[in-house]
């Protein structure tokens, strides 16, 4: 299980599994460590694998913006003494890698970006409408995943609970205009940094227009289609995203074997 590598420590709680380059991951909004964990599982064999949790719920409400995680990132970089990185980002993960790139270029070797936003998403709402209603908040978690069997049980109370929680709707909603206040279109052409842009066919969140945007504005971009596949690859066909992205990366130079 992956929660023996999860620390807690100088105000960061994260985990760190395998040696070498530094791979960071960042989540989106309603994410966490087992979006991730059989990204995690394997490339912690060739790689110094980091992910911090990002503080949704936690941080100061002024700070809970793409530009507050962005300030986040460069902290954890700070403490864990790592000086450049390879960044792989779904959704808001994806925005904020976006953000701290464009900031900090000179700490980033590479991005793996999937079902990001930076250019458009669509959310949920913009008031959570019926959040009490379980059945339609169900249906709204499996419209992520082009399987809505992927939007297990678990997935959909935890969802449930978010959205009947009325500080971390506040907090959802404020990442949510953040998201669309930072619009990366004007940025991104000055974001000269190795991407890999690995989408879902299928993606109702961040549609394949926005993956065609991203490959259209980013210098050195590479786009990879999963079919039959919605906003989160890394979770409904993991098996073919770790294939594309450690493929990209021996060709990029950045695997060791």
């Amino acid at each position: 299980m992956l929660e023996q590598y999860v620390k807690d420590e100088g105000g960061f709680k994260y985990l760190e599994k395998g040696e070498g380059t530094p791979l960071i991951i960042l989540h989106g909004i309603m994410g966490g460590l087992s979006n991730f964990d059989k990204v995690i599982a394997h490339f912690s064999k060739k790689y110094r694998v980091l992910m911090p949790e990002l503080p949704i719920y936690t941080f100061p409400l002024l700070k809970t913006s793409v530009k507050g995680f962005s300030k986040y990132l460069h902290d954890f970089f700070k403490f864990k003494n790592i000086n450049k990185a390879i960044l792989l980002g779904n959704s808001l993960g994806g925005h904020v890698t976006l953000y701290f790139t464009n900031k900090n270029p000179q700490k980033v070797y590479a991005m793996i970006l999937t079902g990001s936003s930076g250019l458009y998403e669509k959310g949920m709402g913009d008031s959570y409408p019926q959040r009490k209603n379980y059945e339609y908040i169900k249906k709204k978690a499996q419209e992520v995943f082009h399987d809505p069997k992927v939007a297990t049980k678990e997935l959909v109370d935890e969802v449930f609970e978010i959205v009947n929680n009325r500080m971390k709707v506040i907090r959802t909603l404020a990442l949510a205009k953040s998201a669309i206040r930072h619009n990366m279109a004007k940025d991104l052409p000055h974001i000269n940094v190795p991407t890999c842009l690995i989408w879902g066919k299928d993606d109702k969140v961040t549609p394949p227009d926005v993956a065609y945007e991203f490959e259209k504005l980013l210098p050195d971009a590479d786009l990879f289609w999963i079919d039959k596949c919605g906003h989160a690859p890394m979770m409904e066909h993991p098996e073919q995203f770790i294939k594309i992205m450690d493929k990209w990366l021996t060709q990029r130079g950045f695997n060791k074997d």
